[in-house]
């Protein structure tokens, strides 16, 4: 008898242990955001979208500024994204007519900065940056400051990987930008303005398609975009009317851009570098010409702040004649996909990633609109929202996540104007 009662207090305290056992595994794959099945969490709370517009005419528009619209947009729109099959409902709006064109957002989600693409602030006629609080709840926008944006025209911003700076390029006034965030994500004022300068490419693009007129920038000097490398010790970026990527040295104590060595590289003469993107392993960049209608990939030295040229890819079918402004590229969030902007022919081409960085043309899918002057990913990677600035609307394609491929939603959501698509998960259900 004493036998079978220790043998069945033994079968108890193994029982237990594995109980145990089992509940602590389970606690620790939870707390990894993980369920026991090994799938992520989906998240609980709400996720907006936030859409730029062009609200507001320039009253002395440039005789070469092609693109710029009506001002259909009323602001900063906002919308509530439904997580099961990424359509938009109306959720606010912040009235703006100094035409919020590109936002951007701190790792906290709790403040939103726009460029607003004036030339109407001060003496000198410049831009403004604006900073405002996100509520996390309802994702509605309440304006903090704002600043003066050293240039006239601001048509990206972006923030450094510390989120203690941010950066600015001005389009109309050819300068780029940086700014102290402080303490409650308010701006300071600048601490370091740079003027492009330099010899102006020529009017008709090197690498444009047969019968091309895309000439919109090369007028004089535009800064188009600026953005910090991936490690935050160079800051990049490009000059529209100088076909150039420029590299500056950052100091993250001070805020000073200085010039690289060397400070730049050069695009074909009249290509026109617009945006670029570096890749998630922070080791291959592709830029966008607006006018040459071509993708450049380029190796980045990191630890040097180099660039070294490896391969140009057209972002049109073959036999494509005409004019074409390119706008946006992306990579996707794996680093398998690049997607780039055609405005006019009005496309979004689709590549694949080789193991070497080089692209392979896979498709295009049509905008279902004209004039697609940006498009973003939501935080899934399973949309991809596109804004077609001429057409008043942002498109919805599902991305096929094996293939890189997009297929239109058959969802529009109507907006005045669209630029630029960010979004925010909230904390609260």
């Amino acid at each position: 008898m004493n036998t079978i009662m220790a043998n069945l207090f033994r079968i108890a305290v193994s029982a237990t242990a594995y109980l145990v056992m089992a509940v602590v595994v389970m606690a620790v794959v939870t707390l990894g955001g993980f369920t026991q099945s090994g799938h992520a969490e989906e998240p609980s709370g709400r996720l907006f979208a936030y859409v730029g517009t062009f609200s507001s005419p320039l009253k002395d528009v440039l005789p070469t500024q092609v693109d710029l619209p009506p001002g259909n947009g009323r602001g900063i729109h906002i919308f509530e994204v439904d997580r099961t099959n990424g359509t938009l409902k109306p959720n606010g709006l912040y009235e703006l007519g100094t035409s919020p064109s590109c936002l951007c957002v701190n790792l906290a989600k709790t403040r939103m900065y726009s460029a607003n693409e004036t030339d109407r602030v001060g003496e000198a006629k410049h831009g403004s940056i604006n900073t405002y609080s996100i509520d996390a709840t309802t994702g509605q926008l309440t304006l903090l400051s704002s600043v003066d944006s050293g240039g006239a025209g601001p048509t990206y911003l972006s923030l450094h990987p510390s989120g203690k700076w941010l950066f600015v390029a001005n389009y109309f006034g050819g300068s780029v930008a940086s700014f102290p965030v402080k303490d409650d994500g308010n701006l300071g004022a600048a601490v370091c303005v740079i003027h492009d300068d330099g010899p102006i490419g020529p009017t008709r693009a090197a690498s444009a398609p047969p019968g091309s007129f895309a000439f919109s920038g090369h007028d004089r000097t535009h800064a188009h975009m600026i953005q910090s490398d991936p490690s935050g010790q160079f800051v990049l970026h490009v000059d529209l009317g100088l076909d150039k990527i420029f590299i500056n040295r950052f100091d993250q104590s001070s805020g000073l851009l200085t010039p690289n060595n060397p400070p730049f590289v050069e695009l074909p003469a009249g290509d026109g570098p617009r945006h670029f993107h570096f890749h998630p392993n922070g080791k291959w960049f592709y830029s966008v010409q607006e006018e040459g209608s071509t993708v450049a990939v380029y190796n980045y030295d990191s630890s040097a702040g180099t660039l070294q040229h490896r391969q140009t890819i057209s972002t049109l079918p073959p036999g494509y004649a005409g004019s074409n402004f390119c706008s946006e590229i992306l990579v996707s969030a794996d680093g398998r996909f690049v997607y780039a902007g055609n405005r006019l022919y009005d496309s979004i081409a689709m590549y694949a990633v080789g193991d070497d960085g080089l692209l392979n043309y896979i498709g295009e899918e049509w905008t279902r609109g004209n004039y697609p002057r940006s498009f973003s990913l939501d935080p899934t990677g399973s949309y991809l929202y596109c804004c077609n600035q001429r057409a008043d609307n942002v498109a919805m394609f599902h991305v096929d996540k094996q293939s890189g491929k997009l297929h239109f939603s058959g969802h529009f959501t109507p907006v005045g104007n669209p630029s630029h698509v960010v979004f925010v998960d909230s904390v609260s259900p």
